[in-house]
């Protein structure tokens, strides 16, 4: 038999399968004017990439939000422990000044007192001058009587005796005053500790609560810009997806209708040539594919595509799990040569006998 000799069922598949690829030429996988089906899966992995880093930076930025959270808890339990400190300090301040008030007042009785005591003492002294000291001896010459000489020297003793008063009052108003001078102006200083402890303490919560509000207001804006920034991702994403889903159908439809009208034709040409006794349900691959090119066609139109919503990649779309299956190297088919899909697609179709692993084998009549 001559290798140019074509039999009647090869030559019935050869003008199906020419009809097909007319069929699937007719229905474009976009408009004219549109993205190409790989440009649009580019660009949907291109905001899904975006989304994981607007996700990663929410998640550090939540991480600083935390953290921002906790410093506050610990400034205002300082600011209740500061206020707490300025009321003791307050109230200490207010009995401050009291005591501060009755020292001042006993500085003048007291000081009223000295000078009392010190004119006493003067008049006295003065006194005892001008009379002469009397002593025992006069009052004994000078007395008529027992009774005359015991009033003088009672006399003599009431007097002494009350000079001493005289001095030792007058020394001690001098030490009362004394002292409450040294406890006036050691109040004085404390009362001015007190009022600047408090003002620095008054400015140092200033500061700290402006630092704070400043700190959240910038991680609010920042939150929110992003949050908008993933959300129009998102937006963006569902419309590509919503793109590539449509025109994966039109390629859907357009294959089973290219399947349909390969299958008319080839009944109309079956029956204009003798039938074989034995026809293949799964043909063999062709134009350099592992798999049957109208499967290829329908399934990524002999493009390498990124996953799709379902995982599947690359020239034949296969899924992570079936890739790796069948001896694939990688995460995903579309990372691998085309020599390695070429390898792994032909050990799932196997003969034909893993026909069943492509939807579209059904769609373009082949099982």
């Amino acid at each position: 038999m001559s290798s140019r000799r074509r039999t009647p069922s090869r030559l019935a598949a050869s003008i199906a399968a020419a009809a097909l690829l007319s069929a699937l030429a007719a229905f474009p996988a976009t408009s004219v004017a549109g993205p190409t089906l790989s440009q649009l899966n580019q660009q949907l992995s291109q905001q899904q990439a975006r989304q994981q880093q607007l996700q990663s930076s929410l998640g550090s930025l939540s991480r600083l939000i935390a953290s921002l959270t906790q410093q506050i808890t610990l400034v205002q339990t300082r600011e209740a422990a500061v206020n707490q400190q300025l009321a003791q300090d307050r109230a200490a301040l207010a009995a401050t000044k009291a005591q501060l008030e009755r020292q001042r007042r006993l500085l003048v009785v007291l000081r009223a007192r000295l000078a009392r005591g010190r004119r006493l003492l003067s008049s006295q002294l003065v006194s005892n001058y001008e009379a002469g000291s009397p002593d025992l001896l006069s009052a004994i010459l000078e007395s008529n009587g027992f009774t005359q000489l015991l009033d003088r020297i009672n006399f003599l003793n009431d007097a002494e005796h009350q000079q001493q008063r005289i001095i030792a009052v007058t020394k001690r108003a001098k030490a009362l005053a004394t002292a409450a001078a040294i406890r006036l102006a050691k109040l004085q200083n404390r009362q001015q500790g007190i009022t600047n402890a408090a003002a620095v303490e008054a400015r140092a919560l200033a500061g700290m609560n402006l630092l704070l509000h400043s700190k959240q207001a910038a991680l609010d804006q920042a939150q929110a810009a992003q949050r908008a920034a993933l959300a129009s991702s998102q937006t963006r994403a569902s419309q590509l997806q919503g793109e590539i889903s449509q025109i994966q159908a039109q390629q859907a439809a357009a294959a089973q209708a290219a399947a349909q009208q390969a299958a008319a034709q080839q009944s109309s040409s079956q029956q204009l040539v003798p039938q074989s006794p034995v026809a293949s349900t799964s043909p063999a691959p062709t134009n350099g594919w592992a798999i049957p090119y109208a499967i290829v066609l329908c399934e990524s139109g002999g493009q390498n595509l990124p996953p799709n919503s379902a995982g599947a990649s690359g020239y034949y779309q296969i899924i992570p799990s079936t890739w790796r299956l069948f001896g694939g190297t990688g995460p995903a088919a579309y990372l691998a040569s085309k020599a390695e899909q070429d390898a792994v697609a032909a050990r799932i179709w196997d003969g034909g006998a893993g026909a069943s692993n492509w939807v579209c084998a059904s769609i373009v009549g082949i099982h």
